[in-house]
């Protein structure tokens, strides 16, 4: 019997039952690929992060791989999140910066207070004609379309983002990874909103997408002069962070907080 130690976080957020909520083992070395995908199913959450040690001299170095129920993703935000929340706050490591080797090369996060800090890579977006799939999926016809990991379509306001009610079965068709849609303002604090739904990962709506706002902030900052930007996205569950586009990289700011603690007993060895 494999008896695995597992943490349930609720990340980009200071509340239990808020934020988006995300799994975490840490083990000593990788569990099989199969064996990870069947926890991330189990789970049924948007994301279980699987950690490993790399180098005993190196207590800050981690490998980092997400999976969703069906799939294993190149970068997801809120799971590093409450990765690196589980490492301090569980697994006893005691260094304020964590170096995470993943698909998207290697990423840090600092500690700083009861705040974490992420640095991510930018993404880059180009202007595109709305896809069909997208207008009726959405049920209303964006300002401005855009591509790179995600197709993220503007909406005319805050209220329009929020308002939406959208068919999964269409946005499935939207190329790309999933669908983001958003609005900025600027009163009375400057904001940017947003929500994202990743029906070909079976996650229909994400309650909070760190990944999505390395292509969200370049966006807005080239759009709109601005690199600097206070984020809320504006799910059932609802979730905040601190963005900031510097280069070719964008930093992430937020909390977490641990909601359930669990050991998964398996019949492997």
């Amino acid at each position: 019997m494999l008896k695995l130690p597992m943490i349930q976080v609720d990340a980009f957020t200071t509340q239990p039952f808020k934020g988006n909520p995300a799994a975490v083992c840490v083990t000593d070395q990788w569990l099989d690929e199969a064996l990870m995908q069947a926890i991330a199913m189990e789970n049924n959450l948007a994301e279980t992060a699987f950690c490993v040690p790399l180098c005993a001299d190196q207590p800050e170095h981690y490998g980092l791989r997400w999976f969703t129920p069906s799939a294993e993703v190149d970068l997801c935000g809120h799971a590093t999140l409450a990765a690196a929340h589980g490492l301090w706050t569980h697994w006893g490591v005691s260094t304020e910066l964590l170096v995470f080797d993943s698909r998207s090369g290697p990423l840090t996060v600092q500690r700083a207070g009861n705040e974490m800090r992420m640095d991510f890579p930018a993404v880059s977006s180009q202007l595109m004609d709305a896809p069909d799939a997208l207008i009726q999926g959405l049920g209303v016809t964006p300002t401005a379309v855009a591509m790179g990991t995600d197709c993220l379509a503007v909406l005319e306001s805050v209220e329009a983002v929020r308002a939406v009610q959208p068919d999964f079965g269409l946005l499935a068709k939207v190329p790309g990874r999933g669908v983001i849609i958003t609005a900025a303002q600027m009163q009375p604090e400057r904001r940017l909103v947003s929500r994202c739904f990743y029906p070909k990962l079976s996650v229909p709506e994400d309650p909070v997408t760190g990944s999505a706002h390395c292509q969200l902030l370049p966006f807005w900052g080239e759009r709109l002069g601005h690199r600097d930007w206070w984020a809320h996205q504006a799910s059932a569950r609802g979730g905040e962070l601190h963005g900031e586009w510097v280069n070719d990289r964008v930093q992430l700011t937020g909390q977490a907080v641990t909601v359930m603690v669990a050991e998964l007993q398996l019949p492997w060895s």
